[in-house]
């Protein structure tokens, strides 16, 4: 299953458009992607069976982050051995987390303002939604807590991620429009291998990142099982589960985003999300 947020309402996507769930339901669920994630297993029950119709039609400009107000926001940082060599750092023995401010959180398809400071880079990331209340959970027992997979960008500005004397990595990374994600929250069994994903960025069409989600260091069931350790996920919270090398800063001369650049970041069965970005 396919779900979006289309004007603020939860949708399914069918072949011929999205289908609108608070509609399809007769208000047995209501049009808030976290109310009908809050129910999330009652949800799939009812969907498994529902007749959905027809679906109306609607652009990728018409689409909000599939998760559009989570409770919890988490990051992991350095979760790809080469991206962690490129930043000329130790591959990490615990999961390095952070959180991404959920003001940041915007759809798949929207221009983005560049801050004053500049330096802004790009990070394509596989995103987790999680669906159940999940607390001291085993990794073997992780799937269950899971809702699905969507694309996600943490848009970084290194800068101010990076001033001391101790770094700011969630005011850097929670700029406006900042954490982008989307087109849709695909559920697990439409994903062919969960483990084992393609992702990709390129920049106007140039390619700048390419990995698969196989080389995490910590897999999505070890964040899961680390972050439950200590506290409690609730449905809807997201987890940006690190990214792969080819990041600007990390070149030789420093890269970034300018003005008039296109941002389109990809995993592997999951769709793909763009950015344009422009000066204030």
């Amino acid at each position: 299953m396919r779900l979006v947020n289309l004007n603020n309402r939860f949708g399914i996507a069918v072949e011929d458009g999205i289908v609108d769930v608070a509609e399809a339901s007769g208000g047995r669920f209501g049009p808030d992607p976290l109310g009908v994630l809050s129910q999330w297993h009652e949800f799939r029950e009812w969907a498994a069976s529902a007749e959905l119709g027809a679906g109306k039609p609607w652009t990728a400009q018409d689409l909000g982050s599939p998760v559009p107000n989570p409770r919890q926001v988490f990051a992991i940082g350095l979760n790809y051995r080469a991206h962690a060599a490129e930043a000329e750092t130790a591959a990490p023995e615990l999961p390095a987390v952070f959180t991404k401010f959920p003001a940041s959180i915007a759809g798949p398809d929207i221009t983005v303002t560049l801050p004053p400071e500049g330096n802004v880079d790009w990070e394509v990331e596989l995103v987790v939604v999680i669906g159940a209340a999940a607390r001291h959970v085993a990794p073997e027992d992780a799937w269950k807590y899971v809702a699905g997979f969507t694309v996600g960008q943490d848009i970084s500005e290194r800068k101010r991620q990076l001033v001391g004397p101790v770094a700011q990595f969630s005011l850097g990374k929670s700029y406006e429009g900042f954490s982008p994600m989307g087109p849709y929250l695909v559920t697990l069994d439409e994903v062919a291998d969960p483990a084992d994903l393609a992702l990709s960025c390129t920049i106007n069409g140039e390619e700048v990142q390419s990995g698969r989600t196989s080389q995490m260091i910590f897999d999505v069931p070890a964040l899961i099982a680390h972050l439950s350790s200590v506290l409690t996920l609730h449905p809807g919270d997201v987890i940006f589960t690190g990214t792969p090398s080819g990041v600007g800063i990390a070149r030789n001369p420093p890269r970034f985003i300018a003005a008039g650049d296109v941002l389109e970041s990809s995993v592997e069965g999951l769709g793909t999300i763009r950015q344009r970005f422009k000066q204030a």
